[in-house]
Order: C-alpha cells, then structure tokens, then sequence
C-alpha cells in the first residue's frame, strides 16, 4: 500500500512554481487560487495512505477521499479533450482505490 509516494512527489512538484504544472491546470480552466489547495489536498491524501499503513481508518478515510480527487483529473482532462494525460490520473485512481478496497475487505 504504497500509493502515497507518486502523489507526495507530485504535490511537491505542484508547490514550486515549476511551468508545466501550472500549464497544465491552466489548460484544464483550473483557476490559479486553486493550485495551492489541490497541492495540499494531494499532501493530506498522501500523507494519510502512508499513515493508514500502520492505523488503517485513516488510510480508508484518505482513500475515500483520494478516489474522487482522482477521478475529477481524469475528468478535467476528458473535458478538455487532453485524452493523452488521462492514463496517469486513471492509473493514481486504481492504486487509490487498491487501499480503499483492501482496507474495507479487512475490516
């Protein structure tokens, strides 16, 4: 259950003002008051799996809470026609997803 560590790089790469994140919420109509709070919602979710290693409620509330992040990138890039950088959010989505149904199944 290591899902956390795509989306604690990717986060980071979000807090600097590095150009082609930005391009590309700029891109999807993603307004720039936005970016701060989506880097920090992708923080808390990658920050929560981890922890949700070792106190599984916190990883299935992370999980439930990650999916839909998810999910919502891979429709911003279908909105805008962007099919080619759908495969990364859709593939964070199905590893989001594997602690969300593991941890539920163990319950």
């Amino acid at each position: 259950m290591n899902s956390g560590r795509g989306r604690t790089q990717s986060m980071a790469s979000d807090t600097r003002s590095a150009s082609r994140p930005h391009e590309t919420l700029t891109r999807l109509g993603v307004p720039s008051s936005w970016y701060t709070m989506l880097a920090l919602l992708k923080f808390a979710g990658a920050a929560g799996l981890l922890i949700g290693i070792f106190y599984r409620p916190l990883g299935i509330a992370a999980a439930i809470g990650v999916v839909p992040f998810f999910i919502g990138a891979v429709i911003s890039h279908l909105r805008v026609r962007d099919v080619k950088a759908v495969p990364v959010p859709f593939v964070l989505v199905l590893a989001s997803a594997a602690p969300l149904v593991l941890g539920l199944a163990t319950l």
